[in-house]
């Protein structure tokens, strides 16, 4: 397995793996222009294994903190370290930006996701709520 920066090649592999293992509380439509803009800002990793897609990992950069969502291992490459690799390559392509914080975003009643970030160091924040809007 290696874990690699995007490209557009791999966009329709991408919302193939989302359609298979997105997260219950991701609730944006997926998309081919979204998940191209993604791999343009060069944010978007994969995991890929003999040349197909099994997992992925936004990891933005806003120039204050790094957010990383959208961890997606296909199902039967769970429990595997795919998601734990995206993870390392993640805080390591932040931390060469200058992120000195990351945020992940994780679906509160997903146990298994929560149980995944706090192994990997990551501390659930009581103090602060997330707020959005649709555009």
């Amino acid at each position: 397995m290696i874990v690699r920066r995007a490209r557009a090649a791999d966009a329709v592999a991408i919302l193939r793996l989302w359609a298979d293992a997105r997260s219950a509380a991701a609730s944006t439509a997926d998309d081919a222009p979204g998940v191209v803009a993604a791999i343009e800002q060069g944010a978007m990793l994969v995991a890929e294994e003999r040349g197909t897609v099994i997992g992925t990992l936004i990891a933005g950069w806003d120039g204050w903190r790094g957010n990383m969502y959208r961890l997606a291992v296909a199902p039967e490459q769970r429990r595997t370290g795919v998601a734990s690799e995206l993870v390392l390559a993640g805080e390591a392509a932040l931390r060469s930006r200058g992120a000195r914080r990351i945020t992940a975003l994780v679906g509160r009643g997903d146990p298994v996701a929560m149980a995944l970030w706090r192994s990997a160091g990551y501390a659930h924040d009581p103090q602060i709520a997330r707020f959005v809007k649709n555009l």
